[in-house]
C-alpha cells in the first residue's frame, strides 16, 4: 500500500512539472550564464581595438607579403592571347602559329602600355634565366607590318623562340598561381613537361642557405644557454641589492642600439683592434687573429645581443625554485652534482626551453649583425631576402624564402609543443 501511494506521488510530481528548487536551480544557471556572456562581450569590446590594430598593422600587411609567394598575375594579365593560345598545346613540339602570333600581339600592345614588358621579363627571368634578354629584345624588335608566318619571323630574330622549352617555361606560368618560387626557395623547379626536378647542383643556393641559418641559429642559442644558466644561477641566489645591479648589466644592451652594438664588434675585433692588441701583448699570439668577418665574429656579436633574452626566462623559472629541495638532497645523502642534476635542472627546464626557443627563432631572422662581421659563408636567408627585394625586385623570391622560413620556425615550436606535451604525459 506504502508503495503505491508513493508511486501515485512521483507521477502527480511528474505530471505537475519541475519542482519550485528545480525552477530555482534553473533559473540561477540561466542568470550565471547571462553574467558570463556579459563579461565576455564587455571583454571582447576592450581588446576589440588592439585585435583590430593586429589584423590591419601586422597579419594583414604579413599576409599580402606572402602571398607574393604564389602570386602570378603577371603573366596572364600582360599576355592574356598567349595563354589562351597554348592551353591546347601538348609541349611535344613547338606551339602552332596561333601562339606565335599572340606572343607578338600581347608584347605589340604590352609595350604600348609602358613599363608592362619590363615587369614581364623581370617575372619571367626569374622562372628562366635569360628571358629577361629574350622579351626585351623581341619586344623592340617586332616588325611593324605583320609577316607571312609570325613563327618565322620570331626565330629569325632570336632564335630562342624556336626552342620548345622557352614555349614550355610559358605555360608552366600562365595560370594565376604559380609554385616556381616556392620550389625555387627549396631548390626544385619546373621541369620542360611541367613535372618538379631538382636545381642542378651548381645551381642550388637556398636549401644549403636554409641549414646554414638553421645551423648558425642553433649553435647561437647552444652559446646563450651555456652562458645564461650560470649566470640566471647567480643571479637568483645572489642577494637582493648584488642581484639587482647584476640584472641591470643584463638589461644594459637593451639601452644601446644593435646597429651600434654591432660595430662595436667590428671595431673590437678587426686585426688592429683592441682585442687582437691584448692577445700579442700578453703573448697568446705572435700575430693578428682573423676574428671578423667569419663564423667566430658572427657567434660573438649575435650571442652578446641575444644572451640578455636566455638569461631573463631562466631566471624567472629559477627565482621560484625554493632553495630546500636542494639542502633536502643533500641531507639524504646526495651529493652536490646528483641532487642538481636530478632535483635542481629538472625543475629548470621549462626556463631552458622557453630561452632557447626565444634565442633560436630571433636568430633566425638577423640580417644586420651577419652582413656586417660575417663572411661570404656566414650570411643567412635574411640577406637573400634584403637582397631579392631591394637589389633585383623579385618580391615573389623574397615571399618565398620568407615563407619557407616562417613555415620552419612554425615546424619547431609545433614539435617543441608536442614534445613537452608528451613529457608531461610520461610524467604523470
Amino acid at each position: 500500500m506504502f508503495r503505491l501511494q508513493a508511486s501515485n506521488s512521483v507521477k502527480l510530481q511528474a505530471l505537475a512539472g519541475p519542482s519550485r528548487a528545480e525552477r530555482r536551480s534553473s533559473g540561477l544557471k540561466q542568470d550565471f550564464a547571462r553574467i558570463e556572456r556579459g563579461r565576455r562581450n564587455r571583454a571582447l569590446i576592450l581588446i576589440a581595438p588592439v585585435l583590430l590594430f593586429v589584423l590591419v598593422m601586422f597579419v594583414g600587411p604579413i599576409g599580402l607579403f606572402l602571398f607574393r609567394a604564389v602570386d602570378n598575375s603577371v603573366v596572364p594579365a600582360t599576355l592574356p592571347r598567349t595563354v589562351a593560345a597554348l592551353e591546347g598545346w601538348g609541349r611535344d613540339d613547338l606551339p602552332p602559329e596561333e601562339a606565335f602570333a599572340a606572343l607578338a600581339a600581347d608584347l605589340r600592345e604590352a609595350s604600348r602600355a609602358g613599363h608592362g614588358v619590363a615587369v614581364l621579363a623581370r617575372r619571367l627571368n626569374a622562372a628562366e634565366t635569360g628571358f629577361r634578354s629574350l622579351v626585351l629584345k623581341t619586344a623592340n624588335k617586332l616588325p611593324q607590318d605583320p609577316p607571312s608566318s609570325w613563327r618565322a619571323a620570331l626565330i629569325d630574330l632570336d632564335r630562342r623562340w624556336g626552342d620548345p622549352a622557352i614555349w614550355a617555361v610559358l605555360k608552366n606560368e600562365s595560370g594565376a598561381l604559380t609554385s616556381s618560387y616556392l620550389l625555387a626557395a627549396l631548390d626544385f623547379r619546373l621541369a620542360f613537361d611541367g613535372s618538379v626536378e631538382p636545381t642542378p647542383p651548381e645551381r642550388a643556393l637556398y636549401r644549403p642557405l636554409l641549414l646554414r641559418t638553421l645551423e648558425i641559429s642553433g649553435e647561437v642559442a647552444l652559446l646563450c644557454l651555456l652562458l645564461g644558466y650560470p649566470t640566471a644561477f647567480v643571479l637568483s641566489v645572489a642577494p637582493q641589492r648584488w642581484a639587482n645591479i647584476l640584472m641591470i648589466g643584463v638589461l644594459l644592451p637593451f639601452w644601446t642600439s644593435l646597429l651600434v652594438r654591432t660595430t662595436a664588434w667590428v671595431i673590437l675585433l678587426q686585426g688592429n683592434g683592441p682585442v687582437n692588441q691584448a692577445l700579442i701583448w700578453f703573448g697568446f699570439v705572435e700575430a693578428p687573429l682573423q676574428l671578423i668577418f667569419n663564423r667566430f665574429g658572427v657567434l660573438v656579436a649575435m650571442v652578446q645581443v641575444l644572451l640578455p633574452f636566455m638569461i631573463l626566462p631562466l631566471y624567472s623559472v629559477m627565482k621560484g625554485i625554493s632553495p630546500q629541495h636542494m639542502r633536502a638532497a643533500r641531507s639524504l645523502g646526495a651529493k652536490t652534482r646528483t641532487a642538481f642534476l636530478r632535483v635542481y635542472l629538472p625543475q629548470t627546464l621549462p626556463g631552458v626551453a622557453a630561452g632557447s626557443l626565444l634565442v633560436f627563432i630571433m636568430a633566425l631572422g638577423y640580417y644586420i649583425t651577419p652582413a656586417l662581421v660575417g663572411g661570404p659563408n656566414d650570411q643567412m636567408i635574411s640577406y637573400f631576402v634584403s637582397y631579392h627585394l631591394n637589389e633585383t625586385s623579385n618580391w615573389g623570391m623574397a615571399s618565398a624564402l620568407g615563407a619557407i622560413l616562417l613555415a620552419a620556425t612554425v615546424l619547431l615550436i609545433v614539435l617543441l609543443g608536442r614534445a613537452v606535451a608528451v613529457k608531461r604525459v610520461l610524467g604523470r
